[in-house]
């Protein structure tokens, strides 16, 4: 048997990976622009009539290519869910049920404006919110639901959406991973009430820091930009301060960088889709190896993340650390992901400051998943070439041998 590269053993390989960010000469152009023109930030008016502001420009595509009518930037992903429950009309005391396998954002957001999370468990085969479950949890203070769209994955937003609607409740998609990502042709972040994204340093689209939320509804567009600009209200006077908001703005520098990236967008999920297929087949063929479903209705995946799963006959006798830690070491960056947020101790104790009770949540499914099963990649790797692909099927079988 081939000696493993931790071993001491030749490592399959030594390459590397596509980097991130990519960037090119626009980015430094339409950044240029931005610094010449001195308006930097998010509000003011425009002293140069010749220069053409970002934000309004990034906010209008973006909105297309989700398919929803408005779209607002705002500073991050986290703060795009707060903002977005508050717009939905959510308060604290109120409860929202979210699934366990996600980034902590997704419930700390919700708590940071004591918004309860409510956690209901993960299919098994998609690793997505199960619809079933989410009704389930439904209760007298439940006033929304978060679908979360993990890993670039649309959940199962057409039964979520027939829950949601039958009990009354917000749909808020949770979309961090999941730009460009569609749910029976309609792009996500316009199929519920409202979506949020993020354009952080590793996501799919990048300008370092910032979000946006999305949504077909005026009056949550009117409401979430209003939280978002002081209190203010659209097209009224400077000091002229309705509700009790923040300031949650994105600047112009930020939409520069993420309008650049945007050209570069659709190029680079063709490849990733392209990479994700041929790894489907390789890994595929691996004994100890299973994939996730993909739901049919599923018309675009955004990859944001490549997850798969070890056998449970594999996990039942194999650490999942061990396991990445070895694959890591032939050449490949393989990560053992989430831990459940169902068990996360600063969401139990953040909960009960704000419940005044500690609340547990069973979510066998997701708890399993993330202690023996699920590892994942990152989406530079499905920006690679398809010697890459090869690579890393490879690493997974010898690793896999090992044992």
């Amino acid at each position: 048997m081939e000696k493993l590269a931790i071993d001491g053993g030749t490592p399959v390989r030594t390459g590397g990976f596509a980097e991130w960010p990519i960037f090119g000469d626009l980015e430094v152009q339409l950044l240029k622009e931005v610094i010449a023109s001195g308006k930097w930030g998010g509000s003011g008016a425009v002293k140069n009539a010749a220069y053409q502001p970002k934000l309004p420009e990034l906010e209008r595509k973006f909105a297309a290519m989700q398919d929803a009518s408005r779209a607002i930037s705002v500073v991050n992903g986290t703060v795009a869910i707060t903002v977005a429950l508050q717009a939905a009309g959510v308060k604290p005391g109120d409860e929202v049920i979210v699934p366990p396998y996600t980034f902590i954002a997704t419930a700390s957001a919700a708590l940071a404006y004591g918004v309860i999370p409510v956690f209901a468990d993960i299919e098994e085969d998609t690793m997505l919110i199960d619809p079933a479950k989410a009704e389930e949890r439904v209760g007298p203070r439940t006033k929304a639901i978060i679908a979360v769209h993990v890993a670039g994955a649309p959940a199962n937003m057409t039964r979520l959406k027939e829950i949601a609607d039958r009990h009354g409740l917000v749909l808020i998609e949770d979309a961090a991973q999941a730009v460009g990502a569609r749910w029976e042709g309609k792009g996500v972040g316009s199929i519920g009430d409202l979506g949020t994204f993020s354009l952080q340093s590793s996501k799919n689209l990048t300008s370092g820091e910032g979000g946006m939320i999305t949504t077909n509804d005026e009056r949550y567009w009117s409401n979430a930009w209003s939280v978002c600009n002081v209190g203010r209200v659209p097209n009224g006077a400077w000091y002229q301060h309705e509700k009790i908001g923040q300031n949650y703005r994105m600047t112009e520098l930020q939409a520069a960088v993420a309008l650049a990236q945007l050209t570069r967008l659709e190029e680079q999920m063709r490849r990733r889709e392209a990479n994700a297929a041929l790894l489907d087949e390789l890994l595929g063929e691996i004994e100890g190896v299973r994939l996730l479903r993909r739901d049919p209705r599923m018309t675009r995946h955004a990859y944001h993340l490549y997850i798969f799963k070890l056998a449970p006959e594999l996990a039942e006798r194999v650490d999942k650390d061990d396991f990445c830690k070895k694959v890591m070491a032939e050449g490949v960056p393989l990560y053992g992901g989430y831990v459940p947020l169902n068990r996360n101790e600063a969401v139990i104790r953040a909960t009960k400051e704000w419940t005044g009770e500690e609340r547990i949540y069973d979510c066998p499914i997701c708890e399993r998943l993330c202690a023996n099963e699920s590892v994942w990649l990152t989406q530079n790797l499905l920006l690679s070439d398809e010697r890459a692909m090869h690579d890393i099927a490879m690493a997974v079988r010898k690793v896999i041998r090992s044992y």
